[in-house]
């Protein structure tokens, strides 16, 4: 049911209103979260991908976009966690307030009694302070809009529900939004298992991203560990969509969403696939258990087998001249106490100066304090953080 009430936002997102539209209709305005870190790079690719009037904001961008371009996003983002449409925004100072102005969204326009769903919360400098108490509060006023009119009410499904909603509240002003991502977009659809402390697959895009790699050299990996730098080479390399495994996308629960218009992005988003040449993309691991879930989760994205990976302890590699290097070696937390990291990274340093002439090397350090103790000069560090450790990614010309 398309929304045709005049309890619906108003030209500043609150009810009532006789537009017949939610805020993200009229507006065309959207909020793309991604951590600070990578947010330039996030900003030119939304602008890559058709987003207009791009916003840096905290921990995301705000940007207009058509309908097109917003399905193109959530279909081909690698840097984005997940787009939220705002469906109506209003001063906020209690939770009663909260509550009956949730009510009056029309929620069958996005689910049933059938359905699922889930509530998360952000909440900054409010009398409503606590996040989760505010997403309860949402989750009530869902729950009960049902049971008063339907006698029954959708389950919440905080795992995996059929459709995520999105409440900020930040200085007493509450913004209510579909999640039209549905769910984090960092989840491929490849990684079937992993190894300890693995690197989420949008840092590890990022770390792509920043080294300009185009698929125009070979590229390795000395520490693949379950792959995952890896495979977001291969989706680079290849033109793959992001999102090409995913099953399904929040934008597909809108009231507005156009089913030809979203086959026609996905249908365009795979015809542009590009075959990467066997062994341009190849990594190794000391672990054989690692190699196996590496190889398996390269599998899923690549059949075909084009990405070589070997177990190999990387000081027996006699040359790794002329490549693309990129990695995410050991930490504290990956190989435990017993391992003399200092020495580690002094091998490192003394390995790259001896054996990868003519390579340019992008290293990310879970604990910067190692960056030191490789004995090369940074052409640059970023920092990037990955699971809350304040981490560096650092570039090394090598001759």
């Amino acid at each position: 049911m398309k929304p045709t009430r005049s309890d619906h936002p108003d030209a500043r997102g609150e009810f009532p209103a006789k537009t017949g539209t939610y805020l993200y209709q009229r507006t065309h305005g959207y909020f793309a979260q991604m951590p600070d870190d990578v947010k330039e790079i996030a900003e030119a690719e939304l602008g890559e991908l058709g987003a207009k009037e791009t916003k840096p904001a905290y921990r995301g961008i705000h940007f207009t976009a058509d309908k097109k371009a917003l399905y193109r996003i959530n279909y081909h983002s690698r840097l984005t966690t997940r787009i939220l449409a705002p469906l109506m925004t209003f001063d906020c100072h209690s939770d009663r307030y909260l509550y009956k102005q949730a009510q009056q969204i029309p929620w069958e326009d996005f689910l049933t009694t059938a359905g699922t769903f889930a509530v998360f919360a952000t909440v900054s400098n409010s009398h409503i302070s606590h996040s989760q108490f505010a997403a309860l509060r949402l989750k009530d006023a869902v729950a009960d809009y049902f049971r008063t009119r339907q006698g029954r009410r959708p389950s919440v499904d905080t795992r995996n529900p059929d459709v995520w909603f999105n409440l900020h509240i930040d200085n007493n002003r509450a913004t209510i939004s579909l999640d039209a991502s549905g769910g984090s977009l960092h989840r491929r659809g490849y990684r079937l298992d992993s190894v300890s402390a693995p690197m989420i697959e949008t840092l590890a895009s990022a770390v792509i991203r920043f080294s300009g790699w185009q698929g125009d050299t070979p590229l390795y990996d000395p520490f693949c560990g379950s792959g995952t730098l890896l495979c977001e080479a291969y989706l680079r390399a290849s033109n793959s969509p992001a999102g090409i495994l995913r099953r399904a996308f929040g934008c597909e629960k809108l009231p507005d969403f156009d089913a030809n218009l979203w086959k026609e992005v996905v249908r365009e988003g795979k015809n542009h696939v590009i075959p990467v040449a066997p062994g341009m993309i190849a990594g190794s691991d000391i672990a054989f258990d690692a190699v196996e879930i590496a190889r398996r989760n390269c599998d899923v994205i690549d059949p075909g087998h084009r990405i070589r990976i070997e177990q190999r302890d990387i000081f027996t590699i006699d040359d790794l001249r002329g490549k693309t290097i990129v990695c995410n070696p050991p930490y504290g937390i990956r190989m435990g106490k017993t391992v003399d990291l200092n020495e580690f990274y002094r091998k490192l340093g003394d390995f790259f100066k001896q054996r990868c002439a003519g390579s340019t090397a992008y290293v990310y350090f879970g604990e910067r304090e190692y960056i030191k103790k490789v004995g090369l000069k940074p052409a640059w560090k970023k920092e990037l953080s990955n699971g809350g450790l304040d981490g560096r990614l650092v570039k090394y010309d090598l001759y």
